[in-house]
């Protein structure tokens, strides 16, 4: 099974930025035909998705909340996908979790493969 690490959240004041980072284990090939998907859920809210990123094309598409702001981005070698966010805004604390899916889809049920997560906080 793919084994997924997130790492890069933290606490940023309003109008900042973070870059969050997601690297997979296992061979890169395995990647190729797969999609990775960035998702968030706040305390007493359900999960929303945020981005996600084709590995052999880099097509992507965003959330409609996050668009302009946030960019998703991959780097094949190191197989990372990485989500910068900038202008954060308070509506944006959560934790942020990746997960490798077979389709291109915004639904978390397409997804087989969970990190455990990386806790983002945006406050004064």
């Amino acid at each position: 099974q793919v084994q997924l690490v997130e790492s890069g959240g933290g606490l940023v004041q309003p109008g900042g930025s973070l870059r969050l980072s997601c690297t997979g284990s296992g061979p890169g090939r395995i990647y190729s035909s797969h999609v990775i998907g960035w998702f968030r859920q706040a305390p007493g809210k359900g999960r929303e998705f945020v981005s996600l990123i084709r590995w052999s094309s880099g097509t992507n598409t965003y959330a409609d909340s996050v668009k302009g702001r946030f960019t998703i981005s991959k780097v094949n070698a190191e197989k990372t996908v990485y989500l910068q966010m900038n202008n954060l805004k308070p509506e944006d604390t959560a934790l942020y979790t990746c997960a490798i899916g077979s389709s291109f889809s915004t639904s978390a049920d397409a997804y087989f493969n969970w990190g455990r997560g990386t806790q983002v906080t945006v406050s004064s």
